[in-house]
C-alpha cells in the first residue's frame, strides 16, 4: 500500500488526526526561507517526544551546516530528518555516524531532467527521496510547500531508476492523488495544504485523501 506522510503538523491534536487515520509519517517544519507550516523547534520536540512508536516523525530542515544540523536533530529528536536543500556527502556520513538510528530523506526538486541525475547521485546516501515542486535556484529559495504539481513523467523516471523508496509531493489532493499514484507509482505520497481548511488540518479531508490513496 502507498504510504501517506502528512506534513505541516502544527500540534499534538493534528498529529493525533494523522495517527487515527493510519498515516505513515508526520512532517514537522522548522525555519524555512519560504513556504507554510513552520513551527518552533520547541514545538517540534514536544510533538516528536509525544508521538507513539507506530508513526514516523520527520524533521524538515533547510540547514546545510553539519554542526548546526547535529544540534537541531539532537534537540528535536525525530525518527527521520528531511533535507529540503542540497547537502555535502560528508554531512550525510557525519549524521549517520552520530545518529545511527536516524533515517535520512532528501528532497529532490523537480525542475528539469537534470533532477534525475541529482536523484541518482544522492540516492546512495539516503534512506528515502521525496520529489517536490520547489526550486532551490531562485533568489528566495522555494524548498517546498508550493501547492503546485510538477512533471510527473520526470518523477516516474526517478522511481524507475533508483532503489530507495520515493515519496511524491507537490500539489497533491484528493482529486489528483489516484492519478498521481497510477502515473508515478511512488512508495508514498506527501502533502500539506491539500488537507487544510482555514489553516487547520481537516479530518474529513484526511479521510477522503487516504481513502483515495488506498483505492
Amino acid at each position: 500500500m502507498t504510504k501517506v506522510k502528512i506534513c505541516c503538523i502544527q500540534s499534538i491534536a493534528e498529529a493525533q488526526i494523522a495517527i487515527d487515520n493510519d498515516a505513515y509519517a508526520i512532517g514537522l517544519v522548522s525555519k524555512m526561507p519560504s513556504g507554510p507550516g513552520v513551527i518552533s523547534e520547541e514545538k517540534i520536540r514536544e510533538i516528536a517526544n509525544w508521538a507513539p512508536n507506530d508513526i514516523k516523525t520527520v524533521l524538515l530542515t533547510s540547514l546545510q551546516n553539519a554542526d548546526e544540523l547535529v544540534k537541531q536533530i539532537d534537540y528535536c529528536n525525530p525518527n527521520i530528518v528531511q533535507f529540503v536543500d542540497y547537502q555535502d556527502a560528508e554531512t550525510y556520513e557525519t549524521l549517520q555516524m552520530i545518529f545511527p538510528n536516524l533515517e535520512i530523506m532528501q528532497v529532490v526538486h523537480i525542475v528539469d531532467e537534470d533532477s534525475v541525475l541529482f536523484a541518482k547521485d544522492v540516492s546512495h546516501y539516503v534512506d528515502y527521496l521525496l520529489l517536490d515542486s520547489g526550486n532551490p535556484n531562485l533568489g528566495t529559495k522555494e524548498l517546498g510547500g508550493t501547492g503546485r504539481t510538477h512533471n510527473w513523467e520526470i518523477s516516474k523516471m526517478i522511481v524507475d531508476y533508483i532503489e530507495v523508496p520515493v515519496f511524491l509531493a507537490g500539489g497533491l489532493n484528493s482529486d489528483n492523488v489516484s492519478e498521481a499514484i497510477t502515473k508515478v507509482n511512488p512508495s508514498g505520497v506527501d502533502l500539506c495544504s491539500g488537507l487544510r481548511l482555514d489553516g487547520r488540518l481537516d479530518e474529513t479531508k484526511v479521510k477522503q485523501f487516504i481513502k483515495n490513496v488506498n483505492r
